[in-house]
């Protein structure tokens, strides 16, 4: 049986209307049927296969990356000296205010 739309409730047409549900799919958000119908497509489909585990890995990493704090505001001394750079680089390049 080939997986519904939760929409319409008609067969998924190719893999690629499926992969538009697959982050819902991984994240338990689709009525259970829907999964269900998933789990059962992509168990036979070596291609969603391989797009299901690389969707898994990235989620995967992503829950494991921590930004660093943001960094604060520049110091006044270094954006004096910003804007003296950037003026004598743009008076270099002969553009004048």
């Amino acid at each position: 049986m080939s997986p519904m739309q939760p929409e319409t409730g008609k067969p998924f047409q190719d893999c690629k209307e499926l992969f538009a549900l697959l982050s819902e799919y991984l994240d338990e958000e689709l009525p259970p049927g829907t999964c269900e119908q998933i789990r059962a497509h992509i168990a036979g489909c070596p291609p969603c296969v391989e797009f299901v585990n690389s969707l898994r890995r990235s989620v995967d990493l992503l829950h494991k990356f921590r930004s660093g704090e943001a960094p604060g505001p520049l110091p006044e001394a270094a954006r004096d000296e910003l804007r003296q750079a950037f003026r004598r680089n743009r008076e270099g390049a002969g553009f004048h205010a």
